[in-house]
């Protein structure tokens, strides 16, 4: 009777999610997968043809992740855009490692920024343009562009750790951008 396959695609993937949430992409090879999996190389070569097909599966697990993070509820602020872009920054803050991979590397997976952002079907972006009184729908990518810049630059920033400030003052700075931008 032949042995039963201990090793799983999802397992291989959540070993990867883990060791690159923890060491960062570059860390991530075959050898250091097999010892996260608690495996041999040749389970990992069996279920996917190359560390690429495994890419596409990992990406779409951080995104997955992204998404869940994004339903936390968040009430810094009244003003459009604030709570989700303190949301965004924080996510790149906790998990610096899972946002390079989403939103600085470049992806096979076919999801764009505003796919992730948006949150598919969820429309995250669309209901919070929705909130900013006297905006038509033709006005929407303009202004989304212009609190994108500020949002994704202040997350890209702390990661990078050259921006400290508090989070009581980072909520003051994007109120008061994005109350110039919806001017």
């Amino acid at each position: 009777m032949p042995r039963k396959q201990s090793v799983t695609k999802e397992t291989l993937v959540d070993a990867a999610f883990e060791l690159v949430r923890e060491k960062g992409k570059e860390e991530l090879s075959a050898r250091h997968l097999a010892l996260k999996a608690g495996c041999s190389t040749q389970p990992i070569f069996r279920i996917y043809k190359s560390m690429t097909e495994l890419d596409q599966d990992l990406f779409l697990k951080c995104a997955d992740y992204f998404s869940g993070y994004f339903e936390l509820e968040s009430s810094f602020s009244v003003v459009p855009f604030v709570n989700f872009g303190m949301t965004y920054i924080s996510f790149a803050k906790n998990e610096p490692n899972i946002f390079r991979i989403l939103f600085l590397n470049d992806n096979d997976a076919g999801k764009s920024t505003y796919d992730l952002v948006n949150g598919g079907q969820k429309n995250y972006v669309i209901k919070e343009l929705k909130r900013i009184e006297g905006l038509s729908p033709n006005e929407y990518e303009s202004v989304f562009m212009k609190v994108w810049l500020v949002i994704h630059g202040t997350a890209c920033m702390m990661i990078r750790n050259e921006f400290d400030i508090s989070e009581k003052d980072t909520v003051k700075l994007l109120e008061e951008m994005f109350a110039k931008i919806y001017e």
